[in-house]
């Protein structure tokens, strides 16, 4: 006669919220973005990272792309998050005209970091453009920047005549020293090199906004 104790029934397999999944799905898609740039997020390796089967994915996103979307909205905020961090650095009241020009640097200085330190980050914040809405909405880089050049014209450093759309041409400076240094033909200059070359594109930026 077998005495022993039965084996004890495995517990039930609780459920994932549906919140959940659809948020771990997201995240781990940021941290294949974080390590490998947009072409890494793909919905099989982001299930795996969960820890649900493949299939799980279609129940949240339509597709890779609709993934990706989310993944390009959280590199967006976590810039400007970074750009928040930046400007909370300079002392000052709004307003004060120096004060003023230190935080528009500020951001210049924030955008141009992530660039260096998140690579893969970066680029996916723009792999979907049309992800993104330019609409009158605060927290987002394009709001922070906009902020900075009202305060200027507050501040009586950039006049009133020259404030509207000049966002745009300084936005695709800063831009476009963060992709040369970053993915571009400058990309393996000596970084004290490519830290002037940042410096003179700010200083570039300022001059031109202070004539």
């Amino acid at each position: 006669m077998n005495t022993a104790d039965p084996a004890p029934a495995a517990p039930p397999r609780r459920r994932r919220p549906r919140g959940d999944v659809r948020a771990g799905l997201v995240a781990a898609g940021v941290e294949l973005a974080r390590a490998g740039g947009p072409d890494a997020v793909v919905l099989r390796e982001a299930t795996r990272a969960v820890g649900v089967v493949p299939n799980a994915a279609y129940r949240h996103f339509a597709d890779r792309d609709e993934l990706l979307a989310e993944v390009c909205t959280a590199a967006m905020l976590e810039l400007a998050d970074r750009m928040t961090a930046e400007i909370a650095r300079v002392r000052g009241r709004r307003g004060n005209p120096t004060a003023a020009q230190r935080r528009l640097g500020a951001i210049g200085t924030a955008y141009l970091r992530f660039a260096h330190e998140e690579p893969g980050l970066f680029a996916a914040a723009f792999a979907l453009p049309e992800q993104h809405a330019y609409g009158d909405t605060e927290r987002t880089p394009l709001g922070l920047l906009r902020a900075a050049l009202d305060e200027l014209v507050e501040a009586g450093v950039l006049a009133p005549e020259r404030r509207e759309g000049i966002e745009y041409p300084i936005w695709s400076t800063v831009h476009g020293a963060a992709a040369l240094t970053t993915q571009g033909p400058l990309r393996d200059l000596p970084e004290s090199v490519i830290r002037k070359v940042e410096a003179q594109t700010l200083a570039f930026i300022g001059d031109g906004l202070t004539r």
